[in-house]
Protein backbone atom coordinates (compact mmCIF):
# COMPACT_ATOMS: atom_id res chain seq x y z
CA UNK A 1 0.00 0.00 0.00
CA UNK A 2 3.06 2.40 0.80
CA UNK A 3 4.55 1.50 -2.42
CA UNK A 4 1.11 2.13 -4.05
CA UNK A 5 0.88 5.83 -2.11
CA UNK A 6 4.30 6.59 -3.57
CA UNK A 7 3.86 5.66 -6.92
CA UNK A 8 0.36 7.18 -7.19
CA UNK A 9 1.66 10.43 -5.94
CA UNK A 10 5.24 10.07 -8.03
CA UNK A 11 2.68 9.70 -10.95
CA UNK A 12 0.27 12.99 -9.94
CA UNK A 13 3.79 14.92 -9.70
CA UNK A 14 4.95 14.37 -13.05
CA UNK A 15 1.50 14.61 -14.51
CA UNK A 16 1.46 17.98 -12.59
CA UNK A 17 4.43 19.15 -13.85
CA UNK A 18 4.00 18.16 -17.45
CA UNK A 19 0.89 20.35 -17.59
CA UNK A 20 2.73 23.17 -15.61
CA UNK A 21 4.97 23.28 -18.52
CA UNK A 22 2.69 22.55 -21.51
CA UNK A 23 0.99 25.51 -19.91
CA UNK A 24 3.93 27.42 -20.16
CA UNK A 25 4.97 26.77 -23.19
CA UNK A 26 1.32 27.75 -24.72
CA UNK A 27 1.97 31.51 -22.59
CA UNK A 28 5.00 31.68 -24.81
CA UNK A 29 3.70 30.56 -28.07
CA UNK A 30 2.91 33.66 -30.51
CA UNK A 31 1.29 33.27 -34.13
CA UNK A 32 1.80 35.82 -36.32
CA UNK A 33 0.38 36.78 -40.05
CA UNK A 34 2.57 38.08 -42.59
CA UNK A 35 3.12 37.97 -46.30
CA UNK A 36 4.24 35.91 -48.75
CA UNK A 37 7.28 38.07 -49.10
CA UNK A 38 8.50 37.85 -45.96
CA UNK A 39 8.23 34.13 -45.75
CA UNK A 40 9.53 33.36 -49.71
CA UNK A 41 12.86 35.40 -49.26
CA UNK A 42 13.53 32.88 -46.37
CA UNK A 43 14.00 36.52 -44.09
CA UNK A 44 11.44 34.79 -41.61
CA UNK A 45 13.66 31.08 -41.11
CA UNK A 46 16.62 33.74 -41.26
CA UNK A 47 15.47 35.84 -38.26
CA UNK A 48 13.10 33.96 -35.96
CA UNK A 49 15.50 31.87 -34.52
CA UNK A 50 17.78 34.95 -33.22
CA UNK A 51 14.27 36.29 -32.19
CA UNK A 52 13.65 33.16 -30.15
CA UNK A 53 17.09 32.88 -28.87
CA UNK A 54 16.72 36.08 -27.51
CA UNK A 55 13.24 36.71 -26.56
CA UNK A 56 12.44 33.16 -25.36
CA UNK A 57 9.34 33.77 -27.24
CA UNK A 58 7.92 30.90 -29.76
CA UNK A 59 7.27 32.61 -32.90
CA UNK A 60 5.34 30.35 -35.80
CA UNK A 61 3.74 32.31 -38.69
CA UNK A 62 1.48 31.86 -41.49
CA UNK A 63 1.56 33.41 -45.39
CA UNK A 64 -0.62 34.93 -46.99
CA UNK A 65 -1.59 38.07 -48.78
CA UNK A 66 -2.10 41.51 -46.23
CA UNK A 67 -6.28 41.20 -46.98
CA UNK A 68 -5.80 37.56 -45.76
CA UNK A 69 -3.55 38.64 -43.18
CA UNK A 70 -5.36 41.81 -41.56
CA UNK A 71 -8.49 39.20 -41.73
CA UNK A 72 -6.70 37.00 -39.40
CA UNK A 73 -6.09 40.03 -37.10
CA UNK A 74 -9.69 40.61 -37.23
CA UNK A 75 -11.53 37.87 -36.52
CA UNK A 76 -8.47 37.63 -33.69
CA UNK A 77 -7.04 34.53 -35.13
CA UNK A 78 -3.69 35.50 -35.08
CA UNK A 79 -1.50 37.73 -32.31
CA UNK A 80 0.61 40.03 -34.49
CA UNK A 81 1.07 41.29 -38.36
CA UNK A 82 4.10 41.72 -40.33
CA UNK A 83 2.31 43.32 -43.44
CA UNK A 84 2.55 45.96 -46.17
CA UNK A 85 -0.29 47.84 -47.19
CA UNK A 86 -0.02 50.82 -45.27
CA UNK A 87 -3.15 52.74 -46.41
CA UNK A 88 -5.17 49.21 -44.98
CA UNK A 89 -3.37 49.32 -42.09
CA UNK A 90 -4.16 52.49 -40.88
CA UNK A 91 -7.34 51.72 -41.83
CA UNK A 92 -7.17 48.82 -39.39
CA UNK A 93 -5.81 50.76 -36.46
CA UNK A 94 -8.55 53.32 -36.92
CA UNK A 95 -11.64 50.24 -36.98
CA UNK A 96 -9.67 49.86 -34.07
CA UNK A 97 -8.89 46.34 -34.79
CA UNK A 98 -5.26 46.81 -34.28
CA UNK A 99 -3.34 49.52 -31.45
CA UNK A 100 0.03 49.99 -32.64
CA UNK A 101 1.77 50.27 -35.76
CA UNK A 102 5.40 49.95 -35.80
CA UNK A 103 7.87 51.08 -39.52
CA UNK A 104 10.07 48.04 -39.89
CA UNK A 105 11.60 47.98 -43.01
CA UNK A 106 11.09 48.68 -46.67
CA UNK A 107 11.94 47.79 -50.33
CA UNK A 108 10.14 48.44 -53.55
CA UNK A 109 8.09 47.50 -56.21
CA UNK A 110 9.32 46.93 -59.69
CA UNK A 111 7.82 45.61 -63.40
CA UNK A 112 9.75 42.67 -64.98
CA UNK A 113 9.17 41.17 -68.10
CA UNK A 114 10.38 39.15 -70.97
CA UNK A 115 13.70 40.99 -72.27
CA UNK A 116 12.86 41.30 -75.65
CA UNK A 117 9.99 43.56 -73.85
CA UNK A 118 7.51 43.63 -76.14
CA UNK A 119 5.57 46.61 -75.25
CA UNK A 120 9.06 48.86 -75.05
CA UNK A 121 8.44 49.91 -71.50
CA UNK A 122 11.96 49.61 -70.21
CA UNK A 123 13.28 53.07 -68.50
CA UNK A 124 9.36 54.23 -68.74
CA UNK A 125 7.83 56.32 -65.54
CA UNK A 126 5.38 53.83 -64.34
CA UNK A 127 2.52 55.20 -65.68
CA UNK A 128 3.61 55.31 -69.34
CA UNK A 129 4.65 51.95 -68.76
CA UNK A 130 1.44 50.19 -67.54
CA UNK A 131 0.02 53.01 -70.43
CA UNK A 132 2.08 51.08 -72.91
CA UNK A 133 1.52 47.25 -71.40
CA UNK A 134 -2.79 48.62 -72.00
CA UNK A 135 -2.09 49.88 -75.93
CA UNK A 136 -0.21 46.91 -76.97
CA UNK A 137 -2.60 44.36 -75.02
CA UNK A 138 0.84 42.61 -73.30
CA UNK A 139 0.30 39.83 -71.31
CA UNK A 140 0.28 41.16 -67.58
CA UNK A 141 0.03 39.05 -64.54
CA UNK A 142 -1.82 40.08 -61.45
CA UNK A 143 -1.70 38.09 -58.31
CA UNK A 144 -5.33 39.13 -58.12
CA UNK A 145 -5.39 38.25 -54.19
CA UNK A 146 -5.75 41.47 -52.43
CA UNK A 147 -2.38 41.24 -51.16
CA UNK A 148 -0.34 44.05 -50.46
CA UNK A 149 1.51 43.84 -54.30
CA UNK A 150 -2.11 43.25 -55.60
CA UNK A 151 -3.34 46.83 -53.75
CA UNK A 152 -0.75 48.72 -54.86
CA UNK A 153 -0.77 47.42 -58.26
CA UNK A 154 -4.68 48.57 -58.47
CA UNK A 155 -3.65 52.15 -57.09
CA UNK A 156 -1.02 52.34 -59.69
CA UNK A 157 -3.54 51.46 -62.94
CA UNK A 158 -5.70 54.26 -61.14
CA UNK A 159 -3.13 56.65 -60.66
CA UNK A 160 -2.18 55.93 -64.41
CA UNK A 161 -6.13 57.13 -65.22
CA UNK A 162 -6.74 53.55 -66.32
CA UNK A 163 -9.44 51.45 -65.49
CA UNK A 164 -8.68 48.15 -63.98
CA UNK A 165 -8.32 45.57 -66.87
CA UNK A 166 -10.02 42.77 -64.89
CA UNK A 167 -12.18 41.65 -67.77
CA UNK A 168 -9.54 42.08 -70.56
CA UNK A 169 -8.10 39.17 -71.90
CA UNK A 170 -4.40 40.11 -71.80
CA UNK A 171 -4.54 41.09 -68.00
CA UNK A 172 -4.70 37.50 -66.23
CA UNK A 173 -5.42 37.19 -62.26
CA UNK A 174 -3.72 34.14 -60.91
CA UNK A 175 -4.98 34.20 -57.38
CA UNK A 176 -1.34 32.75 -56.36
CA UNK A 177 1.61 34.17 -54.57
CA UNK A 178 4.35 36.25 -56.00
CA UNK A 179 6.67 33.48 -56.78
CA UNK A 180 4.16 31.85 -58.11
CA UNK A 181 2.90 34.49 -60.35
CA UNK A 182 6.12 35.88 -61.96
CA UNK A 183 6.24 31.71 -62.91
CA UNK A 184 2.87 32.10 -64.67
CA UNK A 185 4.48 35.31 -66.11
CA UNK A 186 7.38 33.34 -67.55
CA UNK A 187 5.23 30.84 -69.15
CA UNK A 188 3.21 33.78 -70.63
CA UNK A 189 5.68 35.32 -72.10
CA UNK A 190 4.68 39.03 -70.06
CA UNK A 191 4.99 40.68 -67.05
CA UNK A 192 3.92 41.49 -64.01
CA UNK A 193 5.28 43.76 -60.73
CA UNK A 194 7.18 41.96 -57.94
CA UNK A 195 8.41 43.40 -54.71
CA UNK A 196 12.49 43.54 -55.09
CA UNK A 197 12.77 40.88 -52.60
CA UNK A 198 11.22 38.69 -54.45
CA UNK A 199 12.26 39.41 -57.52
CA UNK A 200 16.03 38.33 -56.07
CA UNK A 201 14.82 35.23 -54.68
CA UNK A 202 13.43 34.14 -57.83
CA UNK A 203 16.85 35.23 -59.55
CA UNK A 204 18.90 32.92 -56.77
CA UNK A 205 16.52 30.08 -58.29
CA UNK A 206 18.04 30.34 -61.39
CA UNK A 207 21.44 30.70 -60.58
CA UNK A 208 21.47 34.61 -61.19
CA UNK A 209 20.11 34.94 -64.31
CA UNK A 210 16.39 34.87 -64.35
CA UNK A 211 14.71 34.95 -67.55
CA UNK A 212 12.66 37.87 -66.62
CA UNK A 213 14.64 41.04 -66.48
CA UNK A 214 13.79 44.30 -64.34
CA UNK A 215 12.56 46.91 -67.08
CA UNK A 216 10.51 49.62 -64.71
CA UNK A 217 11.89 50.55 -61.23
CA UNK A 218 13.24 53.91 -59.17
CA UNK A 219 9.84 55.81 -59.08
CA UNK A 220 8.61 57.07 -55.75
CA UNK A 221 5.67 55.61 -55.68
CA UNK A 222 7.15 52.12 -55.89
CA UNK A 223 8.19 52.41 -52.38
CA UNK A 224 7.43 49.30 -49.97
CA UNK A 225 6.98 49.76 -46.70
CA UNK A 226 6.38 46.79 -44.01
CA UNK A 227 5.26 47.34 -40.53
CA UNK A 228 4.31 45.25 -37.29
CA UNK A 229 0.54 45.33 -36.31
CA UNK A 230 -0.35 44.61 -32.75
CA UNK A 231 -4.13 44.14 -31.81
CA UNK A 232 -6.26 46.11 -30.33
CA UNK A 233 -6.77 43.80 -26.98
CA UNK A 234 -10.64 45.45 -26.92
CA UNK A 235 -11.06 43.25 -29.99
CA UNK A 236 -9.27 40.89 -29.10
CA UNK A 237 -8.93 39.85 -25.42
CA UNK A 238 -6.91 36.75 -25.91
CA UNK A 239 -4.67 38.05 -28.39
CA UNK A 240 -1.12 37.89 -26.67
CA UNK A 241 -0.88 41.79 -26.49
CA UNK A 242 2.20 41.75 -24.52
CA UNK A 243 4.37 39.00 -26.59
CA UNK A 244 3.15 40.92 -29.55
CA UNK A 245 4.66 44.36 -28.33
CA UNK A 246 8.22 42.37 -27.72
CA UNK A 247 8.30 41.27 -31.13
CA UNK A 248 7.61 44.63 -32.43
CA UNK A 249 10.32 46.28 -30.20
CA UNK A 250 12.75 43.20 -31.32
CA UNK A 251 12.51 43.95 -34.98
CA UNK A 252 12.78 47.69 -34.26
CA UNK A 253 15.74 47.03 -31.86
CA UNK A 254 19.22 47.70 -33.16
CA UNK A 255 20.21 43.88 -33.74
CA UNK A 256 16.85 42.94 -35.00
CA UNK A 257 17.62 45.83 -37.36
CA UNK A 258 21.57 45.17 -38.34
CA UNK A 259 19.85 41.28 -39.08
CA UNK A 260 17.80 42.93 -41.74
CA UNK A 261 20.06 44.58 -42.91
CA UNK A 262 22.51 41.64 -43.42
CA UNK A 263 20.08 39.66 -45.08
CA UNK A 264 21.39 39.03 -48.95
CA UNK A 265 20.70 36.99 -51.58
CA UNK A 266 23.63 36.88 -54.92
CA UNK A 267 24.99 39.48 -53.04
CA UNK A 268 21.81 41.64 -52.53
CA UNK A 269 20.01 43.46 -49.97
CA UNK A 270 16.34 42.24 -49.90
CA UNK A 271 15.31 44.35 -47.71
CA UNK A 272 16.00 48.06 -46.07
CA UNK A 273 15.68 48.58 -42.14
CA UNK A 274 13.71 51.59 -41.11
CA UNK A 275 12.53 51.49 -37.55
CA UNK A 276 11.68 54.52 -35.52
Amino acid sequence: MNRLKIFTFIFALIFTMIMVVNTQAQDNRLMMATTTSTDNTGLLDYLIPHFEEETGINLKWTATGTGKALKLGQNCDVDVLLVHAPSAEKAFIESGYGKDRRQIMYNDFIIIGPENDPAGIKGKSISDALIAIKSCQAMFMSRGDDSGTHKKEKQLWQKSNIPLPDKENWYVQTGQGMLATINVAREKNGYTMTDRGTYIKYQSTKGGNAPLKVLVEGDGILLNQYSVLTLDPKNCANAKYDLALKCSNWLASQNGQDLIRDFRLLGQKLFIPNAK
